[in-house]
This record gives C-alpha cells, structure tokens and sequence, in this order.
C-alpha cells in the first residue's frame, strides 16, 4: 500500500522486466508516462507505447505502482502493429469527417494493407478514396492529440447509440464495467482495444489504393519507412470475400451478432450451419478434384500454424469416397531426415522448417514408383525417437486410387519436382475469420491460429500458453518463408475457420492465459489476449462435432491423429 503518494520507476533500456535498468526515480503518484518519454534516450522512429511491468499500455497511462519502463519502438514489431491499428483510426476519424451518414467497415488484411468497404454496400464514388486519404493527411500535419480515457457505462452506451455504431453498443451485452475505456481525437470516439500512438504527427507513412468494390488502407511493414509495392493475393481475396458475404447473409458478421445468438440460446442451430457450410466447401473442392481424375493423382495440402491441414485431408478425403475414389493419406512429415542430417539454424539447432529437412530425393522416389503402379513402404516417422520407424506402410495405387499428402511444403514445387503439374492438385488452407469485433476494429487471423496452437499445446503436448507465445514470432517467420509465397499457386483454397470457435476457445485458452504472470516477458501478449477474449460469450465445448476441424485443437475429435 502506497502511503507516501510517491512510486519508484525503473528505466529498462535493454530487455524486459528490469534487465538492463539504467536508473530508478521517485515520482508523484499518478504520473503520466509519457512525462519520462526523454528518459528513454533515442529511439529509432519514436516511441509507440510503454511496458509497465511488462504489460503494453498507452503513453498517456498513468503510473499508480512502482514500476519497470520500458519502450515499445515503432520500428518493432510491437510498434508496427500499434502503428496500424491507429492508421484505421486514422482512417474512421477521416470517415467520420468527410462521410458523417455513412459508416465504414473494416474487412480482412491482404499483404501489408486492410481492405474497407462501405456498409452500405456502394463503390466509393469517383474521388472519395483520394478525399479520404488527403483528410487523414490534414489530420496528420495538425499533429492531433490521440486521448485514452474513461466513460460511464451509460456514457458509453448513449455515445455509440448516437453515433450508429451498432455494433460496438452489441458488445455491451457481454460486458458489465462500470467505466468503459475509449480513444478520442478530433470529437471522434472509438472503443478502446489496444494502445494507440499518442498524436496524429506520427502516421505519415500510409496510402488509400482503390480495390474492388472498397479500397485498401496500406501500412509500411515492420521496421520501414516506406510502402512497399502492391502484391494482390487474388485467391485469398476471393475466400474472404465470399465468407464476409455469407457471414452478412446469415446475420453473424460481428462478435456481438455471435453473442446475441448464444445469449438467445440458438447457437446450436448457428453451429450446425456453419459447420455445414464448411463441408459444402470441401465438398465443392473435391468436386473439382474429380473432374480432373483421369490426369491428378496427388493432392497437395499445406497451410500456416494451426491451420487444420489434417482435419481438412481427413474430412476432404471422405468427400472424395463419397464420389468413388480410394484416397491415401500421407503425411510429408514422415520424410524428415535423421536429425543429425537436418540443416541448422542460426543457434545451431536442427531446422525442421527448411525444405532440406525433408528427404526429397526419397520422396519422390517413391511418387515415382507409385504414379508407375508399384507397390511402396511408406516411412513412418516417429517424433518421440526423432527416427523413422524400422517398418512403413505398404501402399500400391489402383485406378481409383489417389495420393492426399499435407505438410508445410506441399504447395512448393521444389518438394515434388519429379511429378508433372498435371498430376498434382494443390490446396492452401488457412484460418480466415470473417468475423469483427465491430465496425472499425478487426480480429487478426493470426490471434485466432495463435489460440488454436495455445490450445492444442496445452491439451496434447501440455506447454503453457508461455511457450506458446514465446515460439510464436519464430513460427510466423516461417510462414512468411516457406508457405505465404505459394499460396496463389494453389488450385484451390479453404478456409478452416469456424466463426463461433473462439468462444469455445475462450474455455480452453482463459485459464491458460491467466498463468503468464507479470514478471514474465510473454505477460503483454497474455493479457493482450485475455482482453479480446472477454469480448465473447463462451460456447460449451461439448455443442462441438465430433468431426469438426475444432476438434483437432480442442480434443476428443472422432478422427484418429
């Protein structure tokens, strides 16, 4: 208990919770933290935000408890993403100036860009994205304050309500604060969801570019001072577009529309159509499988993190019986080299990532015998001993037959070069929420891919949520290297996402969450987290299908992994 009404702040420089201090000062209770914004010494491209006590907050929070400070760049990673949620704040400022009648939803992410629209469903008119992006530039150049502060429930309630926000005033129902915390500038208010920048003077770097029937809100990417050119990913686009229609046809585009279905008890009705609507999609892709049987005889399936590849290879493997053919899982897992042959990484340790992890020559050895009607032993690899077990699995292909291989390389023509292009059909499969948390703030796909791996870790594997975390930048990295640059050279792409599956995670992940303490470094991204969780009202996870994708995750699945 502080008795004083004095607190000591520590300044870190280097590290996090308290390695590498550089001194430690006495100040009023209460003060400001951008108050000691000189202390931190230069800092590449600014300040974004601070860690107190390992815990990311604005810089206009202010300090109750003794404390570590450290900054939070904008050249980092952290930095980065603060610098893009308040570029679409930016944005909804800008909006709510020039288009006071209109409202304007965010959609998806597409390269280093958001894609917006207009609820109204109309194409921005002949100069409206070009008015858009020179009012943000007047904001910018104004230099306007970016405020973090508190409203009363009623407040709050009262202000979204008038300003049409009728999405945000849903996620009312599912939370009971007294006070509501909130971001302002120039008479524009928003939800708070995570720390913005604290002046408009900082968001130089951005430009509006035309795009279908909306326009893409371009960011620079960690670390730059410039955007980089435009790369369409036209397949990617095409499932989120299609998955944001359906989500708007079926009245579940919003977490709070999610909410209102479980608060009325008919979730379960949700569920089963949405799950539904996932199998009619396989069921499409095999489809089109089949009508390329005479030349395809190896389907390729790869996909990020958590994606639910091998859920998907199961569940597409049954639609493809259902249509007459003999499909045979393979897993490109059970081709890695001995680990004492596997290339090393930069701490000198076995890199599974990397193609050459796999036994390529071997591999296509054996596609070759196959695709000729001999007969093959399938290796099988065990993780436990790091080895491939002594005896594989025979495997010969008949007329009906066809391969369905997953792995992280599959789209990468450099693992299978020794099969014609004729005779493989590739699937990328990703996790691509159509959901928002309301109109302005958007759900990352990463954060749900991220959950699902905390989940299933935790539940098969038993790592906390810490580890979890902490792997996590190392796994994007490889996403972004080894599967992201394939993925429009896909036949075919599936989206795994299930938009009522992270209030069943929220069962899971919560508990999990809460054991990342404040003195550990993963603590921001814990709470980060448990925050966007609170937002959901939680699904029993026993509404669930045995054969959902979910249940890879979550456990219980009727397949056998």
């Amino acid at each position: 208990m502080n008795v004083s009404n004095t607190i000591e702040v520590r300044f870190a420089k280097t590290g996090r919770g308290g390695v590498g201090e550089d001194k430690t000062v006495t100040c009023p209770f209460g003060v400001p933290v951008d108050t000691f914004l000189e202390s931190f010494g230069e800092i590449e491209g600014g300040v974004a935000a601070v860690r107190v006590n390992n815990e990311i907050l604005p810089l206009q929070a202010k300090l109750e408890i003794n404390c570590t400070l450290e900054p939070v760049p904008l050249a980092g990673p952290d930095g980065a993403m603060i610098y893009r949620r308040s570029l679409a704040f930016l944005l909804a400022v800008a909006a709510r100036e020039l288009f006071p009648s209109r409202s304007l939803l965010v959609g998806h992410s597409l390269g280093h860009s958001y894609y917006y629209t207009f609820a109204d469903g109309k194409k921005p008119a002949v100069g409206e994205t070009a008015a858009l992006e020179r009012e943000m530039r007047a904001v910018v150049k104004e230099d306007r304050p970016i405020s973090s502060g508190y409203l009363s429930y009623t407040e709050a309630l009262s202000l979204f309500e008038k300003n049409r926000q009728a999405d945000t005033l849903l996620l009312f129902e599912q939370r009971s604060e007294s006070k509501i915390r909130v971001n302002q500038c120039k008479g524009f208010t928003d939800l708070y969801v995570e720390p913005l920048v604290r002046k408009t003077g900082l968001l130089d770097c951005f430009s509006l570019m035309e795009y279908q029937d909306g326009f893409l809100l371009r960011y620079p990417g960690v670390g730059q001072k410039t955007i980089a050119p435009f790369e369409d990913s036209p397949s990617i686009f095409s499932v989120y577009r299609e998955y944001k229609k359906w989500g708007r046809i079926v009245g579940v585009h919003a977490v709070g529309r999610l909410n209102s279905l479980v608060n009325t008890r008919r979730i379960r009705d949700y569920i089963r159509i949405a799950e539904a609507f996932q199998a009619k999609k396989l069921s499409e892709i095999a489809g089109r499988i089949y009508e390329k049987r005479e030349t395809v005889r190896v389907i390729l399936i790869a996909g990020p993190s958590s994606s639910g590849k091998t859920t998907t290879a199961k569940r597409l493997s049954i639609e493809l019986q259902v249509l007459g053919l003999s499909p045979i899982l393979v897993s490109l897992d059970d081709y890695y080299r001995h680990p004492d042959q596997a290339p090393r990484d930069k701490n000198g340790r076995p890199d599974l990532e990397c193609l050459e992890a796999l036994d390529i020559a071997y591999l296509n050895k054996q596609l070759v015998e196959l695709l000729e009607g001999k007969e093959v032993d399938i290796p099988l690899f065990d993780f436990k001993t790091g080895l491939r077990k002594e005896r594989g699995r025979p495997v010969r292909l008949d007329e009906q037959s066809i391969l369905v291989m997953e792995g992280i390389h599959a789209l990468n023509d450099a693992c299978t070069p020794q099969v014609g292009r004729e005779r493989k059909f590739k699937l990328y499969v990703s996790a691509l929420t159509q959901l928002n948390l309301d109109d302005h703030n958007r759900i990352p796909t990463s954060d749900n891919r991220l959950l699902r791996r905390m989940v299933r870790d935790n539940q098969f594997r038993g790592t906390g949520a810490a580890k979890t975390i902490q792997v996590w930048p190392s796994v994007q990295a490889g996403e972004r290297k080894h599967i992201f640059p394939y993925q429009d050279g896909a036949g075919a792409a599936f989206n795994s996402a299930l938009d009522y599956e992270l209030a069943v995670l929220k069962f899971y992940a919560e508990p999990l969450l809460r054991s990342v303490k404040p003195n550990m470094a993963e603590y921001a991204e814990a709470r980060r987290l448990l925050s966007f969780l609170e937002n959901f009202a939680p699904i029993p996870p026993q509404y669930v299908p045995g054969t959902s994708i979910l249940r890879e995750f979550i456990g219980e699945s009727e397949f056998k992994y």
